[in-house]
């Protein structure tokens, strides 16, 4: 992935579905949320597990958000095993085609699914794989 491909992401877009993030301070997921949220994005937690983060509905599956939301999505951050990844793209792909959005999917460092990318890639979709997404914000402040 370049740089500047990941400066424009950065720059550009705001609202971010975390899939997989967890509300247990500590964790890898609620840390980026929270950084993230602090920089001024929009956090919409995705996790069967919780009801809600930093003020946030959570929602048991992308499918799950409202389609009002839907529409605010640009990134869709993945926080699941390499091997959960597809039906995630999958959804995203639907959303997509059925709101225009997202443009992104992000893949957390360590995340890594070729087979998802390169479907997430035909559908039009920008893909970036195990990279932190708050780490890359900070290199960029």
């Amino acid at each position: 992935m370049s740089q500047s491909i990941v400066e424009e992401i950065l720059g550009r877009y705001r609202v971010v579905a975390i899939i997989g993030v967890s509300d247990q301070i500590g964790k890898p997921s609620h840390r980026v949320a929270a950084y993230l949220k602090k920089h001024g994005y929009r956090i919409i937690p995705v996790n069967p597990t919780i009801n809600g983060l930093f003020g946030e509905k959570s929602y048991k599956a992308l499918a799950d958000i409202p389609e009002h939301l839907q529409r605010t999505i640009d990134i869709v951050n993945i926080f699941r095993k390499s091997e959960d990844v597809p039906p995630i793209v999958e959804q995203a792909i639907a959303m997509r085609e059925a709101v225009g959005r997202p443009f992104v999917v992000w893949m957390q460092r360590g995340i890594v699914n070729e087979a998802a990318a390169q479907m997430a890639r035909q559908a039009g979709l920008v893909v970036v794989m195990d990279m932190c997404l708050m780490e890359e914000h900070l290199h960029r402040q």
